[in-house]
């Protein structure tokens, strides 16, 4: 129990860290919109109008010009120049930044998750039981691939490599997997009803 309650603080604590820089950072910078989008929505009267679903017309401004700033710097990021200004901005003055390569690899772990097509959610039979998995792909002889993530952090884990009669895909979605595995496998009876949790025959 010791073990657990250690595991899952540090776990929380780490899974947190990178959510905490993200609100700080877009704190931050819905403050900055707010200050271009006030004069707007002075000039154009917007406020008279009152407020939409409880949500003023300046907020409302601001997050707009927020998803307008970001689609404009992702177009940038994906020419030439913007790439090199990117990646010379990372190295020299993010690089150190342990956070910031938290937050990176964490978004770069999503990015690869929706890409990839052929990733599945699968039970993993490890000694007498199962655990949650993500199928990555066959390497070959009867042998796979697999990601095993750690509770409470769905992208935090290990690659690991299994025969493939002991690795079995489930008929869940990636999002309901990483939720089992965020939710320290609450909501595994629902997810799992119906899933083959015989063990493997020994050789």
């Amino acid at each position: 129990m010791k073990t657990f309650l250690k595991t899952t603080v540090v776990g929380g604590v780490l899974f947190l860290l990178p959510v905490a820089l993200v609100i700080f950072i877009l704190g931050h910078a819905m403050r900055l919109a707010t200050k271009v989008a006030q004069p707007l929505s002075d000039k154009l009267g917007l406020e008279q109008l009152g407020h939409f679903a409880g949500i003023g017309a300046v907020t409302i401004i601001a997050a707009l010009v927020l998803v307008a700033v970001s689609f404009a710097a992702g177009v940038i990021a994906r020419t030439g120049w913007g790439r090199r200004i990117s990646q010379w901005f990372e190295h020299s003055l993010l690089g150190g930044l342990p956070q910031y390569q938290m937050v990176k690899s964490m978004a770069e772990g999503f990015t690869e998750i929706e890409n990839a097509s052929g990733l599945k959610p699968a039970l993993v039979n490890i000694e007498d039981g199962w655990q949650i998995g993500y199928l990555l792909e066959s390497i070959g002889d009867g042998w796979v691939a697999v990601f095993i993530p750690q509770a409470p952090t769905p992208m935090s884990g290990n690659v690991m490599y299994f025969p493939a009669e002991r690795v079995r895909p489930l008929g869940i979605t990636m999002v309901q997997a990483m939720t089992i595995v965020k939710h320290i496998g609450v909501g595994s009876g629902a997810a799992l009803r119906g899933a083959d949790l015989r063990l493997p025959q020994a050789a």
